[in-house]
């Protein structure tokens, strides 16, 4: 294996028999049949990528692409049907947090477990215990079995043995968000530590604005298969069309690179044909005049906090990215579009139309509504369909985010509402910079020395 990389992955293919039933699971194992009694699915097929040694390299795509069944196979835990996995490198991998833990043992027992499942020696786990507890924070539990932990105790202790024992490979499989926003911290400030080691890293999110802040380069993987692979905000982009586009049009992009190499094609090639598929796929275009529903493009929260009179209906809604694209997904300090279409089953006077972000814990961002923009209607009437359109920047720092939408109104003096739809959408903000708090002010800054010795960087 070439010495400058810690992985590579040749023709990988990972597949599964399906069967229709249990019968013919039996009679196949028996070997009373000749006839094939399953149905193939590959959960990947003829995948190709390298790692070089001190990239931190992300693997990106919908649920169901490939990603974390790619993972456990360059760390051993599963088999490829085909291909093969070259790794030059001792590995850690924070995939399923604790699988190893056995919980009748105290976390000190669990860290020796991990450790040695891990490849090594008392005595290394021994070097990395302080920096392992210090890390973990659960104080005493630590001499307490494991079953008597929290869930919070659990996963901190298992993220501190995985991310303490030294690797120099790390593998990160949606693992870096756990236990609260303190220990999220730590997390987050290890990884920017292994990151500045020039530790080799191979990262599968679904926060693109970690993503793009961490990874020097990004793979694209589609229903088993690999796309394309480039620079973080070329493939964040192509993800997003993946994410909007129709399954017709993905399954035709998917077979038409089907033959070559692992499935890939350059990013520009891939960028030129998705502008020819997608231009056609009207589906996924804010403004065809013959499209499907808006909504029918987005994932609905299925906890939906849905209510009101229904003298109004919200029957359609969009997030337009500025290329006019129905996402979810929106890049930082780019402009964009919410959109509301409102159907009247009454005549009311002077509605109000309203959106709001708020964060994952509940707490309102930012939002406005048609009355504090001036936007008066001053009769809607029975029949009516209305689109309210509110374009902005986005300066909402990177991350996740619920969209809430309504159209209320005053009736006799009190606030009525007549159809109200809470954390109706989840947002994603992606960003390559965050500074401190909700939002960015986009500030200019500058520094200028005025005085004192002069030195070799400003000559």
């Amino acid at each position: 294996m070439d010495e400058n990389y810690a992985i590579r992955v040749r023709d990988v293919s990972k597949m599964y028999k399906m069967y229709a039933n249990k019968k013919d699971r039996l009679i196949e194992a028996l070997g009373f049949s000749k006839k094939k009694r399953y149905t193939e699915y590959y959960a990947l097929h003829n995948v190709s990528f390298d790692v070089k040694k001190g990239e931190t390299v992300g693997l990106i795509g919908t649920n169901g692409a490939g990603k974390s069944t790619m993972l456990k196979i360059i760390t051993g835990v599963l088999q490829p049907t085909d291909g093969e996995v070259e790794i030059d490198g001792r590995i850690s991998a924070l995939l399923e947090l604790g699988a190893g833990f056995n919980s009748e043992y105290t976390g000190i027992e669990n860290v020796y477990l991990n450790g040695t499942m891990m490849g090594y020696s008392r005595e290394e786990v021994d070097a990395k215990m302080k920096d392992i507890l210090d890390f973990a924070d659960i104080g005493d539990f630590v001499y307490q079995p494991v079953k008597s932990y929290s869930s919070g105790m659990f996963v901190r202790l298992a993220f501190a043995v995985a991310i303490n024992i030294d690797p120099e490979i790390l593998i990160v499989d949606e693992a870096l968000s756990v236990g609260d926003v303190f220990f999220q911290s730590k997390c987050y400030a290890k990884f920017d530590e292994f990151k500045n080691e020039g530790k080799t890293i191979l990262l599968v999110s679904h926060d693109l604005s970690s993503v793009a802040k961490y990874c020097d380069r990004v793979i694209l993987l589609n229903k088993g298969q690999k796309l394309a692979e480039g620079s973080p905000k070329d493939m964040i982009n192509l993800y997003k069309k993946i994410l909007t586009g129709s399954s017709d049009d993905i399954n035709e992009l998917t077979r038409n690179h089907a033959g070559e190499l692992s499935g890939s094609i350059s990013p520009d090639q891939l960028r030129a044909e998705q502008k020819d598929t997608f231009s056609g796929a009207q589906s996924i275009r804010a403004d065809a005049d013959d499209a499907d529903e808006w909504k029918s493009h987005f994932e609905i929260n299925p906890k939906l906090n849905e209510y009101g009179n229904h003298r109004a209906e919200i029957i359609d809604f969009a997030i337009v990215d500025e290329d006019g694209r129905l996402t979810s997904s929106i890049v930082k300090g780019t402009r964009f579009q919410i959109r509301t279409k409102i159907r009247f089953n009454d005549d009311i006077e002077k509605p109000i139309f309203t959106f709001t972000f708020r964060n994952a814990k509940g707490v309102d961002i930012t939002g406005t509504n048609t009355m504090l923009e001036k936007k008066e209607v001053k009769m809607a009437h029975k029949g009516d369909i209305y689109v309210v359109t509110y374009e902005q920047n986005m300066s909402l720092q990177g991350g996740e985010y619920l969209l809430s939408m309504s159209c209320t109104g005053f009736v006799n003096g009190n606030l009525t509402a007549y159809h109200r739809c809470y954390d109706l959408l989840g947002v994603t903000v992606i960003s390559d910079k965050n500074t401190v708090g909700f939002y960015d002010m986009d500030s200019v800054t500058t520094v200028k020395k005025i005085a004192g010795a002069e030195d070799e960087v400003q000559k």
